[in-house]
C-alpha cells in the first residue's frame, strides 16, 4: 500500500493499480493505473464550449459582423487576445495556457468534433464518452484501460470516488467505489438562486449575501465571472490528480470534468470565470505532476461547439465544431492543428455552425497508440466503426 502525502482525496486513491472517480459539484476526477510510465489525462468540458471565443480567429473577415457582442480586441489592445501567430488569438483568461503554448507544451485543434451531429447535451456527451455516434454501455477510456497489461498481485484495477462513474470509465475494466467525506459541494447556481430569492427581504437578503461572501461565494462568483475557490474546485482536484499521477506507484490514467459551458446568455462574463478555472486547473495539474509532466499528455474536449452567430441575449446556442486542446510535456505543441474551414456563409455547417474538420477520435487514437503504446490492432475495439478515422500523426514529441 502506498500513501500520497498531503492529498485531500483519501488514502485508498493511492493504492497501486487503482482507478478513481470523484464527482464534486461541477467537477469530477477519475484515475487508472496501467503498467506504464506515460500519463494520460482526459478533461471533459460539459455544456459545450464556444471554441470561437476561447480561440478567436481575429483574422477571419467578417467575424465582428457575425458575433459583435462576443468578439474581443485584437492582440496588443487593452483586454485583447493573446496572439497565436497572426490569425487566431487565445482568450486573455487563458494566460497560463498561452505560456504552455509558447513553451511548445500546448497544441490547439480548431474545428474539432466527434463523429455525431447531435445538438443534445445528453446524447452528445454519451457519444463523446462512448467514442461512437451511438449509445454504448462502456466508455472508450475504460475499454483502453482494459487492454493494458494486468497488474501483478491481483489488486483492484479501478476505483470510483463519488456517487457515480462517468461513462468514459464505465465498462469491462473493474471499478470499485469510494465516497469522500463531505463531497457534496453545491453548484454556485444554487447559491445564486437562493440569493436572488432572498434579495428583497431586508433581513435575510443582506445576511445571506454576507454569509456567502465569507464562504468565498462573492457576487462575481455567483454571476459566473469568477471561479469558486474551495477544496473541491477543478484546480484543487487537478492538483491532487497530478500528485497521484506523479507517484512512482500511483495511477497513470485520469479523467476530469468541469461544467458550466452552456452559455446561452451573457456569454462574455460567464466564460471569463470558466476559462479562468480551466486555466488554473491545467497549471495546477502540471504543478502536481512535477517531473512526470514530461511524460504526460492531456486531451481537453467538449461535446460540441456553439453557433457562430450571437443570439439575442448575447450568448450562443448549440452548435457543432469547437476546439480541442492537447497539453503536456509529451505533446509537440506551439501549433494550431487541423484545417480551418472558414466562416463565410457557404462554409458554415447548416448556415449556423463552425464546420468540423477534425474527428476527436483521431486525437484519442494517437494518444492511446503512440503514447500509451496500446497496439493499433486494438483501436477498432476501443472506437468501433472508425476505420476511416486514422490517428493524427505528429502530435507527440519524438
Amino acid at each position: 500500500m502506498h500513501r500520497i502525502p498531503h492529498l485531500p482525496i483519501g488514502r485508498r486513491t493511492a493504492l497501486l493499480g487503482l482507478t478513481a472517480t470523484i464527482t464534486l459539484g461541477r467537477t469530477a476526477l477519475a484515475l487508472a493505473s496501467p503498467l506504464t510510465e506515460q500519463r494520460l489525462v482526459v478533461v471533459l468540458l460539459r455544456g459545450a464550449l464556444d471554441g470561437l471565443a476561447a480561440v478567436q480567429p481575429y483574422g477571419e473577415p467578417g467575424l465582428a459582423d457575425l458575433r459583435a457582442p462576443l468578439t474581443l480586441p485584437e492582440p496588443g489592445h487593452d483586454g485583447g487576445l493573446l496572439d497565436l501567430g497572426g490569425f487566431h488569438g487565445l482568450h486573455p483568461a487563458l494566460a497560463g495556457l498561452h505560456s504552455l503554448y509558447r513553451a511548445n507544451e500546448l497544441a490547439i485543434i480548431h474545428a474539432a468534433a466527434g463523429p455525431y451531429r447531435s445538438r443534445s447535451h445528453f446524447d452528445a456527451q454519451d457519444y463523446l464518452e462512448s467514442g461512437t455516434d451511438h449509445r454504448m454501455t462502456s466508455g472508450w477510456l475504460n475499454r483502453a484501460a482494459a487492454l493494458l497489461p494486468a497488474r501483478p498481485g491481483g489488486a483492484e484495477t479501478a476505483l470510483s470516488v463519488g456517487t457515480s462513474v462517468g461513462l468514459i470509465l464505465r465498462g469491462p475494466a473493474p471499478v470499485g467505489t469510494w465516497l469522500p467525506q463531505g463531497f457534496a459541494q453545491p453548484d454556485p447556481a444554487l447559491y445564486r438562486a437562493l440569493a436572488a430569492l432572498h434579495a428583497p427581504d431586508a433581513i435575510t437578503g443582506p445576511a445571506l449575501k454576507t454569509g456567502l461572501a465569507e464562504r468565498g461565494f462573492t457576487e462575481a462568483v455567483l454571476n459566473g465571472a469568477d471561479p469558486p475557490r474551495d477544496k473541491y474546485s477543478f484546480p484543487a482536484l487537478a492538483l491532487a490528480a497530478g500528485k497521484l499521477l506523479a507517484a512512482a506507484q500511483g495511477p497513470r490514467i485520469a479523467a476530469l470534468e468541469i461544467g458550466g459551458w452552456d452559455t446561452h446568455a451573457a456569454q462574455r462574463a460567464r466564460l471569463q470565470g470558466t476559462l479562468t478555472t480551466l486555466d488554473r486547473g491545467l497549471l495546477a495539474l502540471k504543478e502536481g505532476l512535477a517531473a512526470a509532466w514530461s511524460r504526460t499528455a492531456i486531451l481537453v474536449m467538449t461535446e460540441f461547439g456553439r453557433t457562430v452567430r450571437a443570439n439575442g441575449t448575447n450568448g450562443t446556442d448549440h452548435g457543432t465544431g469547437s476546439i480541442a486542446l492537447l497539453a503536456g510535456g509529451a505533446i509537440q505543441g506551439g501549433r494550431i492543428l487541423g484545417t480551418w474551414p472558414g466562416l463565410a456563409p457557404a462554409q458554415l455547417l447548416d448556415n449556423r455552425d463552425l464546420a468540423p474538420t477534425t474527428d476527436l477520435r483521431s486525437l484519442a487514437k494517437t494518444l492511446l497508440a503512440s503514447h500509451l503504446k496500446i497496439p493499433a490492432k486494438h483501436l477498432p475495439a476501443i472506437f468501433p466503426a472508425s476505420t476511416d478515422t486514422p490517428p493524427m500523426p505528429g502530435l507527440l514529441r519524438p
